[in-house]
């Protein structure tokens, strides 16, 4: 694939089509009191036929301005003095954290496309069976001694940084539940202190991206990315109030399956 084809989509969408497949995602991740970011990466390889990296690349670029956008409202939910508080959770997951940003998005530039659309592939699975464990069971704390619980939030940071480097994604779905069950925090705090993390990783992960040639996609569709941003941001939205309207029991299974279909069409694609 020549450098043209991976920084140029293979369709040239409409603009309503664009903004209604952010909001379809933003919908999603509202629903479950996150980005979506997952939901979007497939319809960027899938729908609109970015190459991997691309669509890595512009899915990282969209979730940054998802973050930032939700950031004020987050974290005026946990008071100022909690989060402080509890700063050395976010220190403690950060050190792993950067490191695992850098080096996934440093894997993901050399790639080839073929291995980056398995791994894609492999993640989205992962993630599927993160989304329905972590909404069908009750995390508990591990209760771990100190230098023990500080080595093992260094190694899940590292992990998640990679992780969220590679999709493009925030990383929400799985720092929330790791500071629940390492740290013991509640699932308030613990979404506000992800937000923490999380926003510095993206920003190691998207200045590693800036440095290679398909960081040049951003650039060349950025009319797209702001169009589906936007949408994202207004699906966020309503899926926040429309958040409990849909059983458990009925919306969990239908998103897992959803990562799931999204994952075989990945790993299948050329």
């Amino acid at each position: 694939m020549t450098a043209t084809e991976q920084t140029t989509a293979v369709r040239s969408p409409s603009a309503p089509l664009v903004f209604a497949a952010g909001a379809t995602v933003g919908v999603l991740g509202g629903l479950i009191g996150l980005g979506g970011a997952e939901f979007r990466l497939p319809l960027l390889i899938g729908m609109f036929g970015f190459a991997a990296l691309s669509a890595v690349i512009l899915n990282k670029a969209m979730s940054l301005v998802v973050v930032i956008t939700a950031l004020p409202a987050r974290l005026a939910a946990v008071s100022s003095g909690d989060l402080g508080a509890h700063w050395g959770i976010a220190a403690n997951l950060l050190a792993g954290s950067l490191l695992g940003a850098w080096a996934g998005a440093s894997w993901a530039v050399k790639m080839r496309s073929a291995t980056l659309y398995k791994v894609l592939a492999i993640l989205m699975v992962g993630m599927a069976a993160a989304l329905v464990l972590t909404h069908t069971t009750t995390v508990g704390s591990l209760d771990l001694p100190g230098p023990v619980q500080i080595v093992a939030g260094v190694l899940a940071g590292f992990g998640i940084g990679v992780v969220a480097a590679l999709m493009g994604v925030a990383g929400g779905e799985l720092l929330i539940p790791t500071i629940v069950l390492l740290f013991g925090a509640d699932i308030k705090l613990a979404g506000s202190l992800s937000l923490l993390v999380s926003l510095p990783t993206m920003l190691v992960a998207f200045a590693r991206y800036s440095r290679d040639g398909s960081f040049a996609v951003l650039g060349s569709n950025l009319r797209f990315a702001t169009l589906m941003a936007t949408g994202s941001i207004a699906g966020a939205l309503l899926g926040g109030l429309l958040l409990g309207a849909i059983p458990d029991l009925l919306l969990i299974p239908g998103l897992a399956i959803i990562l799931l279909l999204s994952a075989l069409k990945v790993a299948r694609h050329t």
